[in-house]
């Protein structure tokens, strides 16, 4: 299994990045996907997580600012940002897992090895 994250970069506030993740290898059971973000010494946080069937989920902090998606394949999962804030700024990792609850993203065994985004006011 393979997650590869690219898309981050270096904007101003208020402007957009879209990540993408190209998954290969995922088990057939792997049947969702999420984005995380990471401050330095702080946890992992899911901010987005989408099931096989396209309902999503969103942390309160990017909610209305974020859509995630997917291509119809599933190969190739999407983070879009919008409206970006310095308190955006994190390394974002893309995930695969397993749910039995739409919309979620509770288990997960697949991590990428994130892309960094840095927000400047």
């Amino acid at each position: 299994v393979q997650l590869v994250e690219s898309g981050g970069g270096s904007v101003q506030a208020g402007e957009s990045l879209r990540l993408s993740c190209a998954a290969t290898g995922l088990p057939y059971s792997s049947n969702c996907m999420s984005w995380f973000l990471q401050d330095p010494g702080k946890e992992r946080e899911e901010v987005a997580a989408i099931d096989r069937d396209g309902f999503t989920s969103y942390a309160d902090s990017v909610k209305g600012r974020s859509t995630i998606s997917q291509d119809n394949a599933g190969n190739t999962l999407y983070l879009q940002m919008n409206s970006l804030k310095p308190e955006d700024t994190a390394m974002y990792y893309c995930a695969a897992g397993f749910t039995r609850r739409a919309a979620y993203c509770p288990v997960t065994a697949y991590w990428g090895q994130g892309t960094q985004v840095t927000v400047s006011s």
